[in-house]
């Protein structure tokens, strides 16, 4: 098996990117075909490679990689999740990574961060909690270290 085959099915076939999966019949030459995402820049990260679209991991390199939120969450000033997952990664403890109008909201919100964060960050164990807030209500990740 080729290193490709490896990181890929550890990683499911997903671009850890973008989060949708990765065709293994595309060419790696295809902007949506499979590439090795080489995180040895950052020293601290536990898993060196990972899965990304030649397209994603080419972006990426351009510009600070965006972990986007899905469209159907209503959260308010939703927080840059790239940067959330390295500090948990690095530092652990909790962090607020959002509002939401109701209860409802939050709990969605909640629901799907500790899924992505599930294939963003594997090795990192999260838990997502609600908290209300000021008349709204707060999304809160954290990790068991502190």
């Amino acid at each position: 098996m080729s290193l490709l085959d490896d990181v890929a099915e550890r990683d499911g076939w997903r671009c850890w990117v973008c989060d949708e999966p990765v065709d293994p019949d595309e060419s790696v030459n295809d902007p949506r075909g499979p590439s090795v995402d080489s995180r040895t820049a950052d020293r601290k990260a536990k898993i060196a490679e990972r899965l990304a679209h030649r397209g994603c991991n080419t972006r990426k390199g351009a510009v600070k990689v965006v972990i986007g939120w899905p469209d159907h969450l209503y959260v308010v000033e939703p927080a840059p999740l790239a940067a959330v997952a390295a500090r948990l990664e690095r530092k652990g403890g909790r962090e607020t990574v959002g509002r939401c109008p109701t209860r409802k909201d939050a709990q969605a919100a909640a629901d799907w961060l500790v899924d992505r964060f599930s294939r963003l960050v594997p090795e990192l164990p999260v838990t997502a909690g609600v908290e209300p807030g000021g008349g709204q209500f707060l999304v809160v990740l954290a990790t068991g270290r502190r």
